[in-house]
């Protein structure tokens, strides 16, 4: 005998094939939004790690702020303190100036020159006198410029001829005004120790020089 399946086994099979696939699309979406969830609980804790990073180097950033500025006025401070320093050795040295000056000047001024005044402010002194020529002057300037420790930058304000004296006995002499700078002894040592390095310098390539041609 033959027999016959008369129920609908196809529309049984798309049912089947329909619930399968919503199934599996229930599925995906589930795994999809774990997925997703767990991207962004990952994402959320690198940025909260980057957030308490960047809080850590911002408060560090502020104490090295701190502690710059606590540098900068310390150094302020010890700049203020060599400047004091500065100014009371200043002050101890220039109360010798006078006796410098004054030996100097027997020292540097020439014959045919005589002094009435010298007048001493902010490191300058001002001569005033009569020279007997110009060339008596030169000399004079001469001398300070090149030859004295303590006196430098020697500048003839003036010169004039003038009469000395009435009747038989007038002289004519000139009258000079000569500015000068005077130097403190820390600037003498400086001075010196600049000419002492040139000419080791100068030593050296003679030396150098005379080797290469031996």
């Amino acid at each position: 005998m033959i027999k016959i399946n008369l129920l609908p086994h196809r529309e049984e099979k798309r049912k089947q094939r329909k619930a399968a696939f919503l199934r599996m699309l229930a599925l995906s979406a589930v795994m999809g939004a774990t997925m997703v969830v767990a991207a962004g609980g990952i994402i959320a804790a690198q940025i909260a790690n980057q957030t308490q990073r960047n809080d850590f180097i911002k408060a560090e950033n502020t104490k090295l702020d701190g502690q710059i500025k606590e540098i900068k006025t310390l150094k302020e401070e010890i700049e203020a303190l060599k400047a004091r320093q500065q100014a009371v050795e200043d002050l101890q040295s220039d109360r010798n100036q006078p006796v410098y000056l004054m030996d100097e000047l027997a020292r540097q001024v020439p014959e045919g020159i005589y002094l009435r005044s010298f007048k001493e402010e902010n490191q300058r002194v001002v001569l005033m006198g009569h020279a007997q020529s110009n060339e008596r002057v030169s000399e004079l300037l001469r001398n300070i410029g090149n030859n004295s420790p303590w006196l430098e930058r020697p500048d003839l304000i003036e010169i004039r001829l003038v009469s000395l004296g009435q009747g038989k006995d007038a002289k004519k002499v000139y009258d000079f005004t000569v500015n000068v700078g005077i130097k403190r002894p820390r600037d003498k040592d400086a001075a010196a120790n600049g000419a002492a390095s040139s000419a080791a310098a100068a030593d050296g390539k003679v030396d150098g020089t005379s080797t290469k041609k031996s």
